[in-house]
């Protein structure tokens, strides 16, 4: 077996991937404190071609050489938008019509494996800070919670990690 070359892959540039058909799910991002975080966040969400990220609070936002380090680039691809709290963001997403969830380890959370979706409608996801997770009053304005099932002796992932699991399951059940 031999490694493909970047040439190989055939990736979309930067203007094909604006062009290009989205997933329907936006990403939001509440008081994330780690560029590194954001970076990575953007990466994945180039990788599934999602709608946008939401950056909210005290959530960095490009252009950053931080950020950069990790989205290599997909800061640039991937569109996004700065509210300066998360409500804001929420209350946007719910004017038109998108349904919301935290990942958030709540009562009545629904586990991410029996999420249900249904094609043609669109989503946001809330991540929130990596100590204090999402806030609560945000958690309160969401349609529900999603958690990722963890069977070790940890109570959480690194948010960027969740927020790459998350989104594939979503992307492997939202798939254009």
């Amino acid at each position: 077996m031999r490694k493909l070359r970047t040439i190989e892959m055939h990736r979309m540039t930067v203007k094909e991937f604006k062009e290009a058909r989205k997933l329907p799910l936006i990403v939001v991002l509440d008081n994330v404190r780690s560029l590194h975080n954001v970076g990575s966040v953007f990466r994945s969400c180039d990788a599934f071609r999602i709608e946008a990220v939401y950056l909210c609070g005290i959530t960095a936002q490009p252009p950053s050489a931080e950020i950069h380090k990790t989205a290599l680039g997909a800061e640039d691809s991937v569109d996004w938008f700065y509210f300066a709290d998360a409500t804001e963001a929420i209350a946007q997403l719910h004017s038109n019509g998108v349904t919301i969830y935290s990942v958030e380890q709540a009562e009545g959370a629904v586990a991410l494996q029996d999420i249900k979706v249904k094609q043609g409608e669109r989503y946001a996801v809330v991540l929130g800070n990596e100590v204090k997770g999402v806030q609560q009053n945000v958690v309160d304005l969401c349609d529900g919670c999603i958690e990722i099932p963890q069977f070790g002796t940890k109570h959480s992932l690194n948010v960027s990690v969740a927020a790459g699991i998350v989104v594939w399951e979503l992307a492997r059940k939202l798939m254009f």
